[in-house]
């Protein structure tokens, strides 16, 4: 399928990043990185793309908005062979890791990288074995499943 010159979004509501420049760059970046996702527009003012079925726009603005953690893309993991995966490509050419699966890419965006199982084990109605989860959560940068499984089962 050929990439359009500029798109309309398709959903109602999706993200979309300002960015100073660099987000056609950013997006063939990202579409790399994940199954299922493609380039929609490739316009120099607005860039479309879908990863993995969520659709996300990169606005090349210029300098008057930066990139902030108060605004992240929150990524559920199946395993930790996805979370290094994804990590070392993240954190590659300038990324930086920060704490509890976040970390901040080279083009500024931030990003949670969360396996699923983290956030079963943090609902679990048990609320010792979620505490530990919780706990074992906060102390970490990049998540290693097998540690909190041993924090969540109390080893």
């Amino acid at each position: 399928m050929a990439t359009a010159k500029f798109a309309v979004p398709s959903h109602k509501i999706h993200t979309c990043l300002w960015f100073e420049k660099d987000g056609i760059e950013a997006a063939k970046f990202y579409v790399s990185l994940f199954k299922n996702s493609r380039i929609v527009s490739d316009d120099p003012t607005l860039v479309t793309f879908i990863l993995d079925g969520q659709e996300i726009s990169i606005i090349n603005g210029g300098p008057h908005f930066t990139l902030s953690p108060a605004m992240s893309l929150f990524t559920t993991c199946e395993d930790q062979e996805e979370i290094d995966r994804l990590w070392a490509a993240l954190t590659s050419d300038g990324g930086k890791e920060i704490e509890c699966g976040w970390l901040t890419d080279k083009f500024g965006v931030s990003w949670q990288i969360v396996p699923r199982c983290l956030m079963e084990m943090m609902g679990d109605p048990d609320e010792v074995k979620a505490k530990r989860a919780r706990e074992a959560m906060l102390k970490s940068v990049k998540f290693d499943i097998e540690t909190l499984k041993k924090a969540y089962n109390g080893e």
